[in-house]
């Protein structure tokens, strides 16, 4: 696992872990004078929802992905909902992929724009993406690039954006409404044949789908040669060859999967 702050000195607000059957990425969301509605930040609500998440994949094993996120994010509302205005559309919430093996199975969820990445030994990767908020945003993109980033117009363009979140007909994402979770992109396929699996937050995904760098399968196969530090390390010189302003960048790549997950008796956990 590789995690990356989008700069030096700021939080990093993404949060990853894994335990024996499951691992978890967290890109957590939010924009200036998110403060005033949470005391905590949005980096205490990734790492609280991917935390909650993970004991939950560790201890209901057989529950589905949307029941166990759905409990997740009532979890994590419940822990502020009596200091802070969870409901507010600045409020803090996050993107959500996981992936868990369980009786042969390789079963996955995709909340929002991270990504879900499954290589098999013919070298066409799966990939699993919830494109609804892309979609959406490509009408307020000529406005996003009008606007100098972090002017005032920049953040209400931001938040006449986000004014789609969490309703019909606009994009999903995890917050303080537990229906969310039956929102996401859920499947399976069996992990015989899986060589490799990948989680990656929007931040660490540009390597291919803004800058294409490389395509899915490049991507894959450079995470077996170099592993995810240096995907994040290519992406920060795409980032600079653009003059894009950096994001947090987060990696869980998976090998090994029928001979390791299920049959180890510790939990890795990787976070800030």
């Amino acid at each position: 696992m590789t995690s990356v702050a989008a700069r030096p000195g700021r939080v990093n607000e993404d949060f990853a872990g894994a335990v024996p059957t499951a691992a978890v990425l967290i890109d957590g969301a939010g924009i200036p004078g998110s403060e005033s509605t949470c005391r905590h930040g949005v980096a205490w609500y990734a790492g609280r929802l991917g935390g909650g998440l993970l004991g939950l994949l560790s201890l209901v094993p057989d529950r589905g992905l949307p029941e166990l996120l759905a409990d997740a994010i009532e979890q994590v509302t419940d822990d502020h909902r009596d200091t802070c205005d969870v409901a507010a559309p600045i409020a803090p919430s996050a993107t959500v992929a996981v992936l868990r093996v369980s009786d042969g199975l390789l079963e996955y969820l995709v909340l929002g724009d991270s990504f879900l990445v499954l290589d098999g030994a013919d070298g066409v990767p799966l990939v699993v993406s919830d494109p609804r908020e892309v979609i959406i945003s490509r009408s307020f993109l000529p406005a996003l690039v009008a606007s100098p980033e972090g002017s005032e117009e920049y953040h209400r363009v931001l938040r006449d954006l986000r004014a789609h979140r969490n309703r019909p007909g606009g994009f999903w994402v995890a917050k303080n409404d537990p229906r969310a979770a039956d929102e996401a992109v859920t499947g399976s396929c069996p992990i015989r044949g899986l060589t490799a699996a990948a989680l990656l937050s929007n931040g660490a995904s540009r390597i291919v789908d803004r800058f294409g760098v490389t395509d899915w399968p490049g991507a894959m196969a450079l995470l077996a040669s170099s592993g995810p530090a240096e995907v994040v390390r290519r992406v920060r010189q795409a980032e600079a060859r653009h003059g894009v302003a950096a994001d947090d960048a987060t990696i869980v790549y998976l090998t090994g999967l029928g001979e390791r997950m299920g049959s180890a008796p510790g939990a890795v956990r990787d976070g800030r």
